[in-house]
């Protein structure tokens, strides 16, 4: 036993690890065979399962001493369950591979495992299986599964010229957390837990999907950078008017404190995990849905890009071989 008395999974062994996490994780009715064997079983009703995976690594997407063991679970869950949402799917299950050094302590675990959980709860999925491994540091590596429900998936290449493009959830919180955290200051909570924990608006997808949404996809590097792929993917040009973008007032604020540019921060800050999307310019959209611009011809040599109007040319967003 470790000084202190603080039990650490590497004082549990591998299946010791494995018996903490399944025996904290319910089963939903998605799942007909959960932890325990080989792999999992999950029912599929529509025939087709939508599968999304994603990596996050300690030092890259979080850090320990901003991110309790619940938000990084929280995390982890959410960007992954984001994406299913914008294909227009119901996620069912998730599965996670885990590596943990040796030295992590049990209460931590515990943590992250709920985090995991109380996030697929919030869309009925469950945590259905996944791996572990002794690491240096802490990686996640989440695969999300999902349910189309008898629909088409909404795919990034549907948008068509004419069509207006919104958005719901939150953009640029994520950034101006990442911002405040990093400068060590003191400052608005909001921004520093949306750095920690995204808040996607996982009812959008398959509402926006019922609407008869032409692309869809998650905003996870940038609203510029993930409107690009829409373009390229489609084939055209896409407006957006920096006049429609949500700033609220705390960020404004935050950004003059920081000597930072607010909008930059909208523009091309990711992990806030909103959903952007194409509709026809018919479509009534509910109030989560925000129009911030419309969808053109691609023009000339240009081909398909992102135009923000009064910027000297359109922001990027994160690459993670260049970030």
């Amino acid at each position: 036993m470790h000084k202190g008395c603080v039990i650490t999974v590497g004082d549990l062994g591998e299946f010791g690890v494995i018996r903490r996490i399944s025996g904290r994780l319910r089963q939903g009715t998605g799942v007909l065979l959960g932890p325990g064997d080989d792999a999992a079983v999950l029912r599929a009703p529509d025939g087709r399962v939508v599968v999304s995976t994603d990596l996050l690594i300690e030092g890259r997407h979080f850090r320990r001493d901003w991110s309790s063991g619940y938000d990084i679970g929280r995390k982890a869950a959410a960007q992954n369950l984001s994406d299913i949402v914008a294909m227009g799917a119901q996620p069912t299950a998730l599965v996670v591979g885990l590596g943990l050094p040796g030295d992590a302590s049990a209460d931590w675990l515990d943590a992250l495992t709920d985090g995991l959980a109380d996030e697929c709860a919030l869309v009925g999925a469950s945590v259905a299986g996944g791996d572990i491994a002794r690491s240096d540091t802490v990686v996640l590596g989440v695969t999300a599964l999902g349910d189309l429900a008898g629909r088409a998936p909404v795919t990034r290449s549907g948008a068509r010229p004419g069509d207006v493009v919104a958005v719901a959830g939150r953009l640029g919180y994520a950034a101006a957390g990442l911002a405040l955290l990093s400068s060590g200051v003191a400052g608005p909570e909001e921004f520093a837990a949306a750095h920690r924990r995204p808040v996607p608006p996982y009812a959008c997808g398959p509402e926006a999907a019922a609407l008869g949404a032409t692309a869809m996809l998650d905003v996870s590097d940038g609203l510029v950078q993930d409107l690009g792929h829409v373009a390229a993917a489609a084939g055209v040009r896409i407006i957006v008017d920096p006049a429609t973008l949500p700033v609220p007032p705390a960020m404004a604020a935050l950004a003059a404190d920081l000597g930072a540019d607010v909008l930059e921060w909208v523009l091309t800050g990711g992990e806030d995990h909103a959903l952007a999307a194409t509709f026809p310019p018919e479509v009534s959209l509910p109030p989560a849905w925000r129009v911030i611009g419309q969808v053109a011809e691609a023009a000339g040599t240009g081909g398909a890009v992102v135009e923000v109007p009064g910027r000297a040319e359109a922001p990027g967003g994160w690459d993670h071989f260049r970030g």
